[in-house]
């Protein structure tokens, strides 16, 4: 008797967390001596929210799902940007040897790539300001380590998951919770015992919105801790908030006029980009919670586009093997897989394939970046491509 409701790895290995209809697919095949190779593409025809782009993401956790399996898989490299209707992955291989693993690498590419893009976005809202992700709290632990990575990837500077952080290789970051004031007793005494107790090389974050003003216990934590206070935090509910900006631009004035211009400001509780841009212009930096971490999974889709090597597909999707090239100004093209594009056909840039081997006979061959890398990568084209929030 398990005590969660979850799938072990070797559950989810073994096909177990498919769909009945996969099963009884494999089992027909199987009945009936059908065994075809076949070719499939994973995109999706619309993002959510009308988004132009997103971030792939997942595709490492594909890759170890499909490893070992005989079949060849390519894909863009993970933290990719990428749009509708082109390819992010492809699978060649005979249908009954992977079919079972549908349901699980979109469910593994889906969830992940709509956090990561909800995390770019938020980025890019915040003008590149550090934004931390403090959304674990919202979706089930057995998949905290994931949704930390994929924020993380996506443009987050950290994420509050120890485990998360753990298996990513990064610290994990975080200031203090109400709980340890009022357990304290006392706003001032809290502070201090967390200046006495925690690890030095952790920022001095004071949380000043738990029993009285915020600007008036902003004054009180820069008046206790002195330079040793790096940031406060503002986490007003939203049942005080009333006008949150003049509530930071108040916060803000008295530090300074009292000359503690060094103390940033960190703003969290129920941000998402629309908010975040209101104040983008005062605050320092942001804790993003469900808006990142519950962020609307992308509709992948795979869908077979070639049977024993001809054109093949289902209404509404365009058959045949395909390659996405983009060039170094950001204009991407979809053309058929043997047509090799030479140079970008709207500005004559120079151009590279996006979709590459990852996995070749069942063995692993692309590299699998640490995740600083990837969330390098996707900064770099956010930036380079001055990606906007359309």
């Amino acid at each position: 008797m398990r005590d969660f409701y979850i799938a072990h790895e070797e559950d989810i290995k073994a096909g177990k967390t498919t769909d009945v209809y996969f099963i009884r697919t494999k089992k027909i095949l199987e009945a009936k001596g059908i065994r075809r190779k076949v070719f499939a593409d994973v995109t999706t025809t619309s993002l959510p929210h009308g988004w132009k782009w997103g971030v792939l993401a997942g595709v490492e956790e594909v890759a170890k799902l499909l490893e070992g399996l005989p079949v060849n898989v390519y894909a863009m490299p993970e933290g990719t940007i990428f749009h509708p209707y082109e390819p992010v992955l492809q699978i060649e291989g005979f249908y009954d040897d992977f079919g079972i693993y549908e349901t699980a690498l979109l469910g593994m590419l889906s969830q992940a790539s709509g956090i990561a893009t909800a995390a770019l976005r938020t980025k890019i809202a915040a003008g590149f300001k550090p934004v931390y992700s403090f959304g674990i709290r919202h979706m089930h632990p057995a998949i905290a380590p994931m949704v930390d990575r994929s924020a993380f990837i996506g443009g987050c500077d950290g994420v509050s998951g120890v485990l998360g952080a753990e298996m990513m290789g990064e610290r994990p970051v975080g200031t203090m919770p109400h709980a340890l004031i009022l357990v304290v007793g006392d706003q001032v005494r809290a502070w201090k015992y967390y200046d006495e107790t925690v690890e030095g090389e952790v920022p001095r974050t004071a949380l000043v919105d738990t029993l009285c003003d915020e600007k008036f216990e902003a004054l009180m934590a820069a008046e206790a801790l002195g330079k040793r206070l790096n940031a406060i935090r503002l986490d007003t509910p939203s049942s005080r908030r009333g006008n949150f900006r003049r509530i930071i631009e108040e916060v803000r004035w008295e530090l300074d006029l009292r000359g503690y211009e060094w103390v940033k400001i960190l703003v969290s509780g129920g941000l998402d980009e629309e908010s975040i841009g209101e104040i983008v212009d005062l605050a320092d930096a942001f804790g993003v919670g469900g808006s990142i971490a519950s962020a609307k999974p992308v509709d992948f889709s795979l869908d077979i586009v070639e049977v024993e090597g001809k054109p093949m597909t289902k209404r509404g999707k365009l058959s045949g093997r395909k390659q996405i090239y983009r060039c170094e100004n950001g204009h991407y093209h979809r053309v058929p897989a043997d047509k090799k594009l030479e140079k970008c056909p709207v500005c004559g840039g120079r151009v590279e394939p996006l979709l590459k081997p990852l996995i070749e006979n069942g063995e692993i061959v692309a590299e699998l970046p640490k995740a600083r890398d990837i969330r390098e990568y996707v900064l770099e084209q956010a930036k380079r491509f001055e990606l906007g929030l359309e």
